[in-house]
Formats: C-alpha cells, structure tokens, sequence
C-alpha cells in the first residue's frame, strides 16, 4: 500500500470507509471525495503504523526481559555452583573423596567403597555427615 499498512491494508480501509461514512455530514459541499476519503486513509494507515510500533517495542521490551531473566539464572546457577565447589573443597580429604566419588563420577556406594578401599557403610555416613556440612556452609537456597 502507498502509506505501508501493509498486512494492515483491508483493516485501513474498511475502517476509512465506516469514518468517512461517520463523517459525511462534515464533508464540506462542492469538494472533491477522493482526496478527502485518502486523507482518511493516510490518518488510519499512520495510526496502524504507530500502533504496530508501540506493539513491536513492547514485544522487544517482553523479549528483552526474557533474555534478562535467562541472564541472572545463569549467574545464580554459576554463583551456587562456584559456592558448592568452594564447599566440597573446604571438606576433609575423607569427606570429599565420598562425595568426589559419588557425585563427580556417579558411582554407586558399592563402587564408592570398592574404589576407595572402606566398608559400604562408611560410605553412607561420611556422604551423610558431608552433605550435612556443606548444607550448613552453602544453605539450600
């Protein structure tokens, strides 16, 4: 279209032909119709405009929220695990090694204990007294 309604178009103009009907008695006599009628649709085509504007910067805005909120999760995520490694770290060598073997290279408490030479059971309460620790000093947030 010449004023760029484009996907707007057959909306513009039936909506210039109900206001120009709505108008008709403001149509001054003697004047020509179709230059009054296009300035009508010129007004609806740049209203259309404006309006798919405003709809496009609020979908961008809606957008850029999301990639916002992408953002900070990702930041937390990395803040916890940075916490939790600082954690896992900081826990005696007995300790870290359950929780290395269990959860770094998921091995099961059998393979735990195999690997590193203790009974099963001493697996399940250094792993208990390991989480209990880093509870305390990374929270459950």
């Amino acid at each position: 279209m010449l004023w760029g309604a484009a996907s707007e178009a057959d909306d513009v103009v039936q909506d210039a032909f109900v206001q120009a009907y709505a108008a008709l008695p403001r149509f001054r006599a003697g004047a020509e119709f179709r230059p009054w009628l296009l300035t009508i649709v010129r007004n609806l085509t740049r209203n259309a405009q404006r309006a798919r504007g405003r709809r496009s910067a609020r979908e961008a805005f809606v957008a850029i929220d999301d990639v916002v909120a992408d953002i900070e999760d990702s930041a937390l995520d990395t803040v916890r695990r940075d916490r939790l490694l600082s954690g896992v770290r900081r826990l005696p060598e007995d300790l870290r090694e359950v929780v290395a073997c269990r959860y770094l290279l998921e091995l099961s408490e059998a393979e735990t204990a195999t690997t590193l030479g203790i009974p099963a059971g001493t697996v399940k309460s250094r792993l208990h007294r390991a989480l209990a620790r880093l509870r305390e000093e990374v929270g459950d947030e």
